[in-house]
């Protein structure tokens, strides 16, 4: 099992990551959250599940320890693989995952693609009893700070392929929707995205 890997972004992906470790590049997958916050060149360290298949070996990294223990709980549910599970913590940040399952709130569940109503209703049943303690924080604007997100943002975009200048004008695009709380950067990232979608 890798637990972690901590290296040099060599390359950042669509969906991963590559690190040189020890002059070897490894590919790791992540979240777009996860990706927004990294830059080639600079060192990075990731909380890592190792997933053996017959025919792959695929490394899925995560930002910190819970982020991987929860996605290494959802693995434990019938049905849910590895794409999925990373689906769940893409949508969701892991204590609102952990509220969802614990008070059995489907329509949070069924936001992640993949999941309908009887898949969200099969975690909640055989995960409720294991989800652990639940953060008293609210999974939406806690720990961002004002003026922090529109790095991470232009970032996640410029990693999911788009340039430069489209980048700036997604930001620029989200902070004319923010009125009040500023949401996570999962969140802005995803409507940042949903807006380039539409100009392209």
């Amino acid at each position: 099992m890798i637990a972690s890997v901590r290296g040099v972004v060599a390359a950042i992906l669509h969906d991963s990551a590559v690190v040189e470790v020890g002059g070897v590049g490894m590919r790791v997958f992540c979240t777009p959250n996860t990706l927004a916050g990294l830059r080639t060149g600079a060192e990075a360290r990731f909380a890592t599940t190792l997933i053996v298949r017959e025919d792959s070996l695929t490394l899925f990294g995560f930002a910190d320890e819970d982020e991987r223990q929860l996605f290494d709980l959802l693995l434990t549910a019938n049905g849910v693989g590895p794409r999925t599970a990373q689906a769940v913590l893409a949508v969701h940040q892991p204590d609102a995952v952990r509220r969802a399952i614990a008070g059995g709130d489907l329509a949070a569940l069924t936001k992640v693609p993949g999941i309908g109503k009887r898949g969200a209703e099969k975690l909640v049943v055989e995960l409720k009893d294991k989800i652990g303690p639940i953060g008293l924080l609210d999974g939406g604007s806690a720990g961002v700070l004002a003026g922090a997100w529109q790095e991470q943002v232009r970032q996640g975009v410029l990693a999911l392929g788009w340039s430069a200048a489209q980048a700036d004008q997604a930001v620029a695009a989200v902070s004319e929707t923010i009125d009040g709380e500023v949401p996570s950067v999962p969140i802005l990232l995803r409507q940042a995205i949903r807006l380039l979608g539409k100009t392209r």
